[in-house]
């Protein structure tokens, strides 16, 4: 059976290379739960008709598809109608387990596949993998990141990283930390070592199951909520 890992992180904490990385030189396969939830609601798809009749046709761009800026533009900041989103997208989880199901069915047993998302420990899609792999890095590391790659103020890379998770908070729930703070060549030595040693382990038959279950056990029962990041459309920032 082909090994299937979860890779999650807060923003500028190397999450999106580590994937990168995973593919062009092992030749893993690959999958953004975000760009995945956003397939849901193409042209066609039951989801684009319940978005339309929800928030009527000016949500559809000139492309013919959904424009996520307009359709973020009517929910964002309405409860209700981020509840009403949701259901018009429909079941966003479900459309993520068929993807790892078509995963497990079709790879071979020395492949490797990995789901990237912003919201892997937090939800459920961990009953269906094997790891989780969570990227880190300090908050001075990021902000810095953030400043020179995404020309962000100061004061805005101190607003996108207070609404991100700690990763103090995350680290129980994952097989792997990756403390990316200092050189990428140093991140990239520390993704082959873990790799080298994750797939050998696979291959013999001695990896356990994700510590994700045990930590899952000991939180309390999640709230109602507003979507994820990877559930949101068009929301700014």
């Amino acid at each position: 059976m082909a090994l299937i890992i979860g890779v999650t992180g807060s923003i500028a904490t190397g999450k999106s290379h580590l994937c990168t990385y995973l593919v062009e030189k092992y030749g893993a396969v690959h999958a953004d739960a975000d760009k995945v939830v956003h397939r849901i609601y193409d042209p066609g798809r039951p989801a684009f008709g319940r978005l339309v009749e929800a928030f009527g046709g000016d949500v559809v761009g000139s492309d013919g598809f959904i424009d996520r800026k307009v359709l973020g533009g009517k929910v964002f900041g309405d409860k209700e109608k981020m509840l009403q989103l949701r259901d018009a997208i429909g079941d966003i989880p479900a459309e993520l387990f068929d993807l790892v199901a078509g995963w497990r069915e079709s790879l071979a047993d020395d492949q490797v596949a990995i789901l990237e998302a912003v919201n892997l420990l937090e939800g459920e899609y961990m009953r269906r993998l094997d790891l989780a792999w969570l990227t880190a890095a300090e908050s001075q590391t990021a902000i810095a990141r953030l400043m020179a790659r995404n020309n962000f103020s100061r004061e805005e890379a101190d607003q996108r990283l207070a609404s991100a998770r700690k990763w103090e908070d995350r680290a129980p729930a994952s097989d792997h930390v990756f403390h990316n703070d200092t050189t990428l060549q140093a991140f990239e030595q520390e993704i082959e070592t873990v790799y080298a040693k994750t797939t050998a382990a696979h291959s013999a038959g001695d990896l356990s199951g994700p510590c994700w279950w045990e930590w899952k056990e000991t939180q309390p029962p999640a709230p109602d909520r507003e979507l994820p990041p990877e559930e949101r459309v068009g929301e700014p920032g």
